[in-house]
């Protein structure tokens, strides 16, 4: 069964354009207001769901519904860039600033982000094109944060952390880094945690004294999915053999492979961050009461109930479940909207 409803090749007027797809139903049509600008801050390389959040945001996009202002990368890895610098490219998108850690967190390698950034046809030509060869070519993620917000509308901008606080919690040390977050960014739409109460969570105890610098400090409001969300819904093994047939080579196909043996249903995790950030009054999730989300010592984490609070969590029925599951599906296995 396929995920995806319609899709059809279309020309522009006085343009001649080959294999361009244009996606017409899914949920819904495109909406009418002005696409969400968002910043992907992601730990690459650590997790398959993160190369599945980063398909859906360029879905989303591709529907009018976002706009991909920059990734920032909070996992200190040389593949964790090229390989963000090779989706991007993959969606037409390759001009998207990218921002790397420095002496950040898990530097280790991984075959998830390797394996398709290193991937040669039989002419020992690099499959899937790409700008960045190493780390070290992307600027700090920091700078490349503020200079994105610099530039946009005041209270406009969603930022989808689905990695370590590293990179936020240094941009609220960096001078005037607070005054410009309280007037450009209307979200922080955070992967973390584990509510109402857990175990520490991994995005959390990674990098805990930035967990809690970001928690303490945020100007603006948070919505945290927690562990219990993404375990809840499984992106299934089934979407990956079927529903992204339409690409001879994808690359978040080639990560998901490369990840674990498979076939394998994995949490989505980082996808529900990415899907409420654009999409928050669809219905897919729930809200907890308002409140301050505390952070302990050892790294679990629990909302403190308080009136006025910046801080909810997401909760999610088994209707919601389904639905977005449905719609992340959708979104993940798009086709790739080729432009001129």
């Amino acid at each position: 069964m396929r995920h995806y409803d319609t899709m059809r090749r279309t020309h522009r007027a006085g343009r001649k354009l080959s294999n361009t797809l244009l996606l017409l139903t899914m949920s819904g049509l495109l909406a009418h207001a002005a696409p969400v600008p968002v910043i992907f801050d992601t730990d690459m390389g650590n997790d398959i769901d993160d190369a599945l959040a980063l398909a859906v945001l360029h879905a989303l996009e591709s529907r009018g519904e976002a706009r991909l202002l920059a990734v920032t990368l909070t996992k200190d890895n040389t593949w964790a860039s090229v390989y963000v610098d090779v989706v991007n490219h993959f969606y037409g998108r390759g001009s998207i600033p990218i921002g790397v850690v420095r002496s950040g967190p898990t530097p280790e390698d991984s075959p998830m982000i390797r394996v398709p950034s290193e991937r040669r046809d039989a002419q020992n030509r690099l499959v899937y094109p790409r700008r960045i060869h190493g780390g070290r070519e992307a600027p700090d993620a920091v700078q490349v944060i503020r200079d994105v917000l610099k530039a946009q509308d005041d209270k406009s901008v969603v930022i989808v952390q689905v990695g370590f606080s590293t990179n936020l919690a240094r941009l609220l040390y960096a001078p005037g880094g607070v005054d410009l977050v309280a007037r450009k960014v209307r979200l922080l739409s955070v992967m973390g945690g584990w509510f109402p109460a857990g175990k520490p969570e991994y995005n959390i105890k990674t990098d805990l004294p930035s967990a809690e610098k970001l928690f303490a400090e945020w100007p603006t409001d948070i919505v945290v999915s927690g562990f219990e969300i993404g375990e809840a819904i499984l992106y299934p093994a089934r979407s990956i053999e079927e529903d992204f047939r339409w690409a001879a080579s994808h690359p978040v196909v080639d990560a998901y492979r490369a990840y674990k043996q498979m076939p394998y249903d994995r949490p989505a995790w980082d996808l529900t961050s990415a899907l409420y950030a654009v999409r928050p009054g669809h219905g897919y999730f729930s809200l907890s009461e308002p409140g301050k989300v505390m952070v302990g010592k050892d790294g679990r984490t629990r909302l403190e109930p308080a009136a006025g609070g910046r801080h909810r969590y997401l909760k999610v029925s088994e209707i919601q479940k389904a639905r977005a599951l449905e719609a992340l599906v959708q979104l993940a296995s798009q086709p790739a909207q080729r432009l001129p």
